[in-house]
């Protein structure tokens, strides 16, 4: 089932170009018993990634028995954001990054009993509620870039996690790579994201980052108003702060 947002344009308080993104992530749910994300065997550069889309099966009918033993962590929506940035030409003005942001993210982050992030975890982003400053730049994303009424939502799914082979400590940030599957504008692809995440008793903060070139998910780079030119190349950032489920 989609997750469920408001279609309403004003900020919400509840991951481009795009996204997505942004970092880190809340779970559909998990097949069998529930296994932790397996750390991947060799180094992996953030971004988009040569190989396919990994397979899992996040059947929502396993929840229950997936949910034994975790640990959940709930999205605080109001205390996270997702943005992308982009690299653009102005006419009469020259370089300039284009940013736009919500605060339109669910999800959960779940880890096993034993204290790892569990795979089928994810976040969802609402492009729909994307904001920069410039009105035009954003309905041109809405209605020709990211076509927002037909792909309303950025999804991340995490299938592995490198760099992370213990529990987080409280008080201590932890760098790792997060890898999933990313699914924007109706196109899914193998993306990895540096992550760091602290957690503080019940509140878990982190955040993420990755690129991704506009063809890579079938984008076509916009060109509206004053834009002279635009770099393919978009930057997605996630900042997170969730809190554990009771």
């Amino acid at each position: 089932m989609m997750p469920r947002f408001s279609s309403h344009r004003s900020r919400l308080v509840v991951p481009v170009p795009s996204l997505v993104l942004f970092a880190v992530i809340a779970l559909g749910s998990l097949v069998g018993r529930p296994t932790s994300a397996q750390e991947t065997p060799a180094t992996v550069t953030p971004g988009v990634q040569t190989t396919a889309p990994a397979t899992v099966n996040c059947d929502a009918s396993t929840t229950a028995t997936a949910a034994a033993g975790t640990t959940t962590f709930t999205i605080d929506s109001a205390q996270s954001e997702a943005r992308y940035k982009a690299e653009e030409e102005l006419a009469g003005k020259g370089a300039n990054t284009a940013v736009g942001k919500t605060n339109a993210i669910i999800g959960q982050l779940r880890f096993g009993s034993g204290g790892l992030p569990l795979a089928c975890s994810r976040f969802d982003v609402d492009l729909r509620t994307l904001k920069s400053d410039e009105t035009r730049r954003d309905n041109f994303l809405y209605n020709n870039t990211l076509e927002t009424q037909q792909f309303p939502l950025a999804t991340f799914v995490l299938t592995s996690v490198e760099g992370l082979d213990k529990p987080l400590e409280d008080g201590q940030e932890t760098t790792f790579t997060l890898l999933g599957n990313l699914t924007i504008h109706g196109v899914t692809k193998l993306v990895a994201w540096e992550a760091t995440a602290t957690r503080d008793g019940e509140t878990l903060k982190g955040n993420a980052a990755t690129t991704f070139d506009m063809p890579d998910f079938e984008i076509t780079p916009p060109k509206v108003g004053p834009v002279v030119s635009l770099d393919q190349k978009v930057a997605l950032e996630i900042d997170l702060t969730a809190k554990q489920a009771a």
